[in-house]
C-alpha cells in the first residue's frame, strides 16, 4: 500500500509540474502571439483549466510536504500531548471541510457534465473534477497525518526496516 501511495504521490508531483510548465508556456506563446496580431481563442480556456488542476494538486503536495501555512505559536509552547490533541482538533476540522469539497463538488461536477467550454470541445466538469480530486487526495494525506500524530514510532521503525532491505 505505501508503494502506491508513494507512486501516486509521485505521480502528482509530475503532474502538477508538467501542467504548471505548460500553464507558462501557454501564456508565453499567447502575449508572443498577441503582439504578432494573431489570437489563440482556446488559449484562455486551456490555461484556467490547467490553472485550476496546478493549483489543487499543489495545495495537496504542500498539504502533505508541511508547506502550508500554519499558526503553531500556541502549540509550540504547550506540552506534547495537549500540542497533540489540538493539532488532532484542527486535523478533523480540516477533514471535514474537504469532505464536504467532495460532496458538493461532486455535485457540481455532475451538474455540470453538460457545460462545455467555449473553444476547447472538453465539459467544463473537468476542471471541477480537480478540486474533488485534489481534496480526495487531502483526506488520504489527513490520515496519514492524523495516524503520524499518535504514532511515529511505529512509522519511524517500519521506515528504518524498509531501508534496511
Amino acid at each position: 500500500m505505501r508503494k502506491i501511495y508513494k507512486a501516486f504521490c509521485k505521480l502528482e508531483v509530475i503532474a502538477c509540474g508538467t501542467g504548471f510548465m505548460l500553464l507558462i508556456a501557454m501564456i508565453f506563446l499567447a502575449a508572443v502571439l498577441r503582439f504578432f496580431r494573431v489570437s489563440v481563442a482556446w488559449n484562455i480556456d486551456l490555461a484556467l483549466f490547467l490553472l485550476a488542476w496546478t493549483a489543487f494538486l499543489g495545495a495537496d503536495i504542500a498539504w502533505r510536504d508541511e508547506k502550508l501555512i500554519g499558526i503553531d505559536i500556541i502549540t509550540k509552547r504547550l506540552p506534547v500531548l495537549p500540542a497533540k490533541i489540538i493539532q488532532f482538533i484542527v486535523y478533523v476540522i480540516v477533514m471535514c471541510a474537504l469532505v464536504i469539497i467532495v460532496v458538493n463538488g461532486s455535485r457540481l461536477a455532475w451538474l455540470e457534465r453538460v457545460r462545455r467550454y467555449q473553444s476547447i470541445p472538453i465539459p467544463f466538469s473537468l476542471m471541477t473534477l480537480s478540486l474533488v480530486t485534489a481534496a480526495s487526495s487531502m483526506i488520504i494525506t489527513t490520515l496519514i497525518k492524523m495516524k503520524r500524530l499518535f504514532f511515529p514510532v511505529a512509522e519511524i521503525t517500519k521506515t528504518k526496516e524498509e531501508g534496511a532491505k
